[in-house]
């Protein structure tokens, strides 16, 4: 009777408040798919190829495998690999853009659960004892309010069973923004931009961002983390570009 009862009611709010897309709003056919984006939507979020450099997931558009590009090649980061929900592009860059500068909160749940089940798919063995998103400069998180790194890191911490570390990673220089700036501007703009707040423990970590495009940040990020004595890092985003 109990469950008559629930489909009954949730058939009632179907009626009532008509389940919606996250991102474009068209409606959803109920909320009992558990569905946040529409057909449309979920079809625009490209995953990566499997032509993608295998450390720092950078796509390779006429390549046919994945091997290091030649920035992990001339500059080997210091985690040891990427994991990306897709291509910075279509639905998922419209997400993500929705989620950074518009304050779409909403977004971060699906887009965190998104990006969990790839890491989860994985299986390369790697279990991280902390997971830690790219801090931002206390000015910049008064301006927005929040973190889009641990918004997007929570469902994922929810997901894996694995604790969030939002003290031990600090941004202690406040940079520009990356938008806008060459390789080289990114690169030196972010030189240590990042402190620890003590000595880190022998621990792997999972570095979270929204977007990586040249990697620089995260390169830095890992870098600090590793000269602080954590063991391993591996990445995830969820939009590579």
């Amino acid at each position: 009777m109990w469950t008559l009862f629930r489909q009954q009611l949730a058939a009632s709010i179907d009626l009532l408040l008509p389940p919606s897309c996250l991102l474009c709003g068209q409606l959803l056919q109920t909320s009992r798919d558990a569905q946040s984006f529409c057909v449309d939507c979920q079809a625009a979020m490209l995953p990566l190829s499997s032509a993608h450099c295998r450390c720092c997931a950078q796509p390779f558009p006429s390549a046919t495998s994945n091997h290091l590009c030649g920035s992990c090649l001339k500059r080997p980061p210091s985690f040891s690999i990427v994991h990306a929900a897709g291509i910075y592009q279509g639905s998922i860059k419209d997400a993500v853009h929705q989620l950074k500068y518009r304050n779409q909160l909403t977004l971060a749940k699906p887009l965190g659960q998104l990006l969990g089940k790839v890491i989860a798919a994985t299986g390369n063995g790697f279990v991280p004892d902390q997971i830690i998103p790219v801090p931002l400069h206390p000015h910049r998180l008064r301006e927005r309010g929040y973190n889009q790194a641990l918004e997007v890191a929570r469902p994922i911490a929810q997901q894996l069973g694995i604790p969030i570390d939002t003290t031990l990673l600090q941004r202690s220089r406040k940079t520009e923004q990356q938008q806008g700036l060459s390789a080289t501007e990114r690169k030196s703009n972010l030189r240590n931009a990042f402190t620890l707040v003590s000595k880190a423990p022998a621990l792997k970590v999972l570095l979270i961002d929204d977007v990586m495009t040249t990697g620089e940040t995260v390169r830095e990020c890992s870098r600090t983390l590793l000269a602080g004595g954590v063991a391993e890092i591996q990445v995830a985003v969820v939009g590579r570009a």
